[in-house]
C-alpha cells in the first residue's frame, strides 16, 4: 500500500512552511525538506526515507506543494503575465517580435526548453536517487559555491564596466549583456508619475514602492512595466538558454532553482533586482508543471490518506511563498546573494559531517 497515513497535520504545516520559504529563497527547498526532518529524526526523518522508493508518497507530497508556491507566483506578477501571454499571441497574429512584451514572452519559453527536456525525462530518477541526507548536504555545499561565483562574476564585470559612457560612446563591438550592465549602472529615467527610491527626500523621507507597504497599485505597475522592458532589452537568445539550462542543476536536492538562475543573470549581465525578476518569471511555469504533474499522483493511491495534509500543508506554503516574493523583491534592490551563499556552504559542511561520518 502507498498511502503515508503517517505523515500528520503539524507535519504537513512544517514541511509546507519550509517548502514554501526554501523554494524562492536561493537555498533549495528539496534540499531542506530532505536535511531539516533528517535532523530532527524519530518519524520525521522516516519520511525522508520514503523518497528511496520507487514510487515515493513523501516526493509526491512534497512536489505536490508546488503548485501554491506557483499560484502565488502567478498572483503577484498576475499583470505581467497578462501582458506576457498578450505578447506571446499578437507576435504570433503578427508574424513578428517587437514590443517587449512580445520579446520577454518568447525569451521565457526559449529559457524553459532546456529545464522543460531535461525535467521531464530525470526530474524522478533524479529525485528520488540524490534525496537523501549526505547528497543533499553536498548539493547544498555546492550551491553555496554557484551563489559565490555569481557575486565574483558579477563584480568582476562591473569593474570592467565604464558607467560614465553613453550608448553611442561605447565600443561596437562590446556584447549585449555587457552594455545592458553599464546602462544599468547608470541612472535611469523613471515612467511618468514614479518616484525613485530614495535615502533622502526633501525632508530625509524613504519613498518606496506601495507593495513594501503591502499594497500595490498603479505606480507599481509602472515599475513592473519598466522592469520588463529593461529584461527585454538586456535578455538575448544566447543568455535565455544560458541561464534556462542552469534551472536543471536544480534537479539535485540542495541546488536552489531560483540561486542557479539569478546567478546565471548576474553571469549574463542582469542587476540583482532584475536577475530576481527574470527567475520568479522563469520558475513559474516550471513550478507550475511540477505541480500538476503531481496531481495525478496525489488524486491517485499515492494520495491515499494525505489528501487533507496536502490541502493543509498547501496553505501553509502559500503563506511563507507570499511572505518570501514580497521580502525578496525588496532585499534584492540593495543587497546581494552572499548572506544566502555563506549560510548553504555552512549549513552543508555541518549536515555533511553530521551525515557523512555520524
Amino acid at each position: 500500500m502507498h498511502a503515508i497515513y503517517h505523515i500528520t497535520y503539524l507535519q504537513a504545516v512544517v514541511i509546507g512552511l519550509i517548502q514554501g520559504l526554501t523554494e524562492l529563497f536561493p537555498i533549495s527547498s528539496l534540499g531542506h525538506t530532505v536535511l531539516i526532518p533528517s535532523w530532527m529524526g524519530g518519524t520525521w526523518a522516516t519520511l525522508v526515507r520514503e523518497e528511496s522508493r520507487a514510487e515515493s508518497p513523501y516526493l509526491a507530497f512534497i512536489v505536490g506543494l508546488h503548485l501554491a508556491t506557483a499560484i502565488v507566483l502567478l498572483g503577484y506578477y498576475a499583470k505581467t503575465w497578462v501582458r506576457i501571454i498578450r505578447g506571446f499571441f499578437t507576435s504570433i497574429a503578427g508574424r513578428r517580435v517587437e514590443s517587449a512584451d512580445q520579446k520577454l514572452a518568447w525569451l521565457l519559453i526559449i529559457a524553459t526548453i532546456p529545464v522543460g527536456v531535461a525535467g521531464l525525462v530525470l526530474e524522478h530518477p533524479f529525485r528520488v536517487l540524490f534525496a537523501k541526507p549526505l547528497a543533499a548536504a553536498i548539493f547544498l555545499t555546492i550551491n553555496g559555491g554557484i551563489l559565490f561565483v555569481g557575486e565574483v562574476l558579477r563584480r568582476r564585470r562591473a569593474a570592467e564596466a565604464v558607467p560614465s559612457r553613453t550608448p553611442s560612446e561605447m565600443p561596437s563591438g562590446m556584447p549585449s549583456e555587457m552594455r545592458s550592465e553599464m546602462l544599468q549602472r547608470q541612472p535611469v529615467a523613471q515612467p511618468a508619475g514614479v518616484t525613485q527610491p530614495t535615502a533622502g527626500g526633501p525632508q530625509g523621507m524613504r519613498v518606496e514602492p506601495s507593495f513594501i507597504r503591502g499594497e500595490r497599485d498603479e505606480s507599481d505597475a509602472l515599475l513592473d512595466q519598466a522592469a520588463d522592458e529593461r529584461l527585454a532589452a538586456a535578455v538575448g537568445v544566447k543568455s535565455a538558454l544560458w541561464i534556462g539550462a542552469s534551472q536543471i542543476l536544480a534537479l539535485f536536492a540542495g541546488i536552489s532553482r531560483e540561486g542557479v538562475t539569478m546567478a546565471g543573470g548576474l553571469f549574463r549581465g542582469l542587476s540583482h533586482e532584475d536577475a530576481l525578476r527574470f527567475s520568479f518569471l522563469l520558475s513559474t511555469p516550471v513550478i507550475l508543471a511540477a505541480g500538476i504533474l503531481k496531481i495525478s499522483d496525489l488524486t491517485g493511491p499515492l494520495g491515499q490518506g494525505v489528501r487533507g495534509q496536502v490541502i493543509a500543508g498547501s496553505i501553509a506554503a502559500a503563506a511563507t511563498s507570499l511572505f518570501a516574493v514580497v521580502f525578496l523583491a525588496r532585499y534584492f534592490r540593495t543587497r546581494t546573494l552572499t548572506p544566502f551563499a555563506i549560510y548553504c556552504v555552512a549549513a552543508g559542511l555541518i549536515s555533511i559531517i553530521r551525515f557523512g561520518i555520524f
